[in-house]
This record gives structure tokens, C-alpha cells and sequence, in this order.
């Protein structure tokens, strides 16, 4: 019975062993697995049409993370915006208050 029990135990983790190191850890190892396969075994593939969609999921990935970075940064990116938008309103309310006759560089 210890007999079984081992050998149970030994081809249990054997299995499992070999299960995780078969595992592709990202998804551009398993699709270039799968290219690599279908070349091997001589299939048509439509390698314009598995770049293009590599692209859009690289296109959407960067996309949410600008969002992210875009949404961390907005407080900072508003103040900058409202600042430049009261420099310039001050500036033509300043020269709308000069006469014809006196107008600074900035108002010429």
C-alpha cells in the first residue's frame, strides 16, 4: 500500500512538473508558438492578419494606460491650462485699456 501510495505521489508531481513547464507565460511566447507550429506543420496562416491584430491589442494596451497616466496627471495638466488661459486674458484686458496712441510690444 505505502508502494502505491508513493508511486501515486511520484507520478503525481511528475505530471504536475511537466503541466507547468509546458505553461507559455505571456501571450507573445504562445502565439509565437503557435506561428512556429503551424509553420512546422505546414498550415496557411495569414501572418498580415495575426500582426494586424497584435497591433490592436498593443494599440488598446497603451491606449488605457495613457487614459491612466492622462486621469493621475489631469489636476496638474488643468492648472497649467487655467494659468496660461488667465495670462492670456489679462494680456488682452491690459491692451484693450491702452489708447491708440500707446500700445506695449505685446499689444501691437
Amino acid at each position: 500500500m505505502k508502494k502505491l501510495i508513493f508511486i501515486l505521489a511520484v507520478l503525481w508531481l511528475g505530471l504536475s512538473a511537466f503541466a507547468n513547464s509546458v505553461k507559455a507565460e505571456t501571450k507573445t511566447e504562445t502565439l509565437i508558438g503557435h506561428v512556429i507550429t503551424q509553420a512546422i506543420q505546414g498550415n496557411d496562416m495569414e501572418h498580415a492578419e495575426v500582426m494586424g491584430n497584435e497591433l490592436k491589442a498593443l494599440m488598446h494596451q497603451y491606449s488605457i494606460e495613457m487614459t491612466h497616466i492622462l486621469l493621475q496627471y489631469m489636476p496638474n495638466i488643468l492648472d497649467i491650462i487655467s494659468a496660461q488661459l488667465r495670462q492670456e486674458l489679462d494680456k488682452q484686458y491690459k491692451c484693450s485699456l491702452q489708447s491708440e496712441e500707446y500700445k506695449n510690444k505685446e499689444c501691437s
